[in-house]
């Protein structure tokens, strides 16, 4: 019996003997695997932070990283000390690639997501013509964008056509410019005319002052002169700026005797 206990105590000298400087090892490279982690996630952060990324996603990120690093860890250390990674591998591949084909449309807008919080084509608050809408930007959520028509509507876009697709922001610039068509009279004095016309643009408040030339002559036909007048407003004055523009111009026009284009000339322009 004595020798049989003797003989198995050895066995486990043995495999101390030969695993303990590989479990020894094994943990150093872990307690410095899990530090570095550790310092690139704060690392990330800080670029992350330095990017303005929503918190969201910083959040998500962070976390994706750290997981990812740790499995690749976790798998080192396991082949370190003699453990068949092999399997361990392929199980962790074909688990992937059966939750990717089954969520792959919402994988698409993910990416989407992702994207649009990163490069950032526009923002909440921003307004947006896209697929066929247009509205304010409410939300940025990681699968979805969340619109709001002028009309009280609420859409919800995918992100991942959204961001596969052309987006136009009308907000991007800061500013817009409207475009007012006038047709009047060639009789008139055509200095005459953009002096009122640039005199009422002056003292409007929502129109910005710019020192591009607002006023353009655009068709000349049968007597008929049309101008073009594009003066900049904030995007959420526009509806606005134009209806004050045409009505102050009216008026204006009224006053000084400026003669609009008659209802025949118009009809054959």
């Amino acid at each position: 019996m004595l020798p049989y206990i003797d003989k198995q105590i050895e066995k486990l000298l043995d495999i101390f003997i030969e695993y303990s400087p590989k479990v020894v090892m094994s943990l150093i490279i872990l307690l410095i695997g899990l530090w570095l982690i550790k310092r690139i996630g704060i690392v990330a952060e800080k670029a992350m932070n330095k990017r303005e990324l929503e918190i969201s996603l910083r959040t998500f990120l962070k976390s994706l990283i750290s997981i990812g690093l740790k499995i690749v860890l976790i798998v080192t250390v396991a082949g370190m000390i003699g453990i068949g990674t092999t399997s361990f591998v392929t199980i962790l591949g074909a688990a992937g690639l059966a939750i990717g084909l089954a969520l792959q449309g919402s994988l698409s807008n993910f990416a989407g997501g992702v994207l649009i919080l990163i490069f950032k084509p526009f923002k909440v608050g921003d307004s947006i013509e896209a697929g066929g809408q247009s509205g304010e930007v409410k939300e940025i959520q990681i699968f979805n964008t969340i619109l709001v028509t002028s009309d009280h509507k609420t859409v919800i876009f995918p992100n991942g056509p959204l961001s596969n697709g052309t987006i136009i922001n009308t907000t991007r610039q800061g500013n817009l410019r409207v475009d007012i068509q006038l047709k009047i009279s060639s009789s008139n004095n055509i200095s005459q005319v953009k002096s009122i016309i640039n005199q009422v643009l002056e003292n409007n408040s929502k129109i910005i002052k710019t020192n591009n030339e607002e006023i353009f002559i655009g068709k000349f036909s049968d007597g008929i002169l049309q101008l073009n007048v594009k003066p900049s407003c904030l995007p959420a004055d526009t509806s606005q700026v134009i209806s004050e523009v045409y009505e102050e111009i009216k008026t204006a026009f009224e006053k000084n005797n400026i003669n609009l284009a008659k209802l025949n000339q118009y009809e054959n322009i």
